[in-house]
């Protein structure tokens, strides 16, 4: 499959979004999937956690900067939701259904994240065998998103569409990547 170039957008409320540009690709080839975020432009406007020494599974990840991703099955209740810190934490959950049954994924133990810093760019990467999910012929649908948190505090919600009236990663209306 070719890749797939995306751009995320902050949600319109009114708050002041930092001035990046947040963007990246997805690419599937046969059981594999390999996602980029690329973050760029004044990055001293966002708070960006130091690399952990051992970076780990943890909870919460997205009450900080966070790169997100969605994938669910066309047709299913089900999906699953992938946070990645820039300070090389992650972790992966399904849900049940549309925010419910939230449980870490147990088929995941281990995700392979890089992180590359510049002063003007944050770059983090993934490559993850999605045959652990499913069969690699399935067919995917995809949400990407993340969230910046300021250093007032305040965070803005970034996503390929904003398909509710407050952000809204898990609606199904976001899932608008066929991988």
């Amino acid at each position: 499959m070719s890749p797939q170039d995306f751009v995320l957008h902050p949600f319109p409320n009114g708050l002041a979004a930092p001035a990046v540009a947040l963007s990246g690709q997805l690419c599937r080839q046969g059981s594999r999937l390999a996602i980029t975020f690329i973050l760029s432009g004044d990055l001293s406007e966002v708070v960006i956690p130091a690399a952990a020494p051992t970076p780990s599974r943890r909870w919460l990840l997205w009450e900080s900067t966070c790169c997100e991703f969605f994938l669910a099955l066309p047709g299913r209740q089900g999906y699953w939701e992938f946070n990645l810190s820039p300070a090389g934490h992650w972790n992966v959950f399904h849900l049940s259904g549309y925010r419910q049954g939230i449980a870490e994924e147990p088929a995941i133990t281990h995700l392979p994240l890089t992180i590359r810093r510049r002063p003007d760019r944050l770059t983090l990467s993934l490559d993850i065998d999605l045959a652990v999910f499913r069969p690699p012929a399935a067919a995917w649908q995809a949400a990407v998103s993340a969230v910046l948190q300021h250093h007032d505090g305040h965070c803005t919600y970034w996503a390929l569409v904003h398909p509710a009236a407050a952000p809204d990663f898990h609606h199904p209306a976001g899932f608008i990547l066929t991988l």
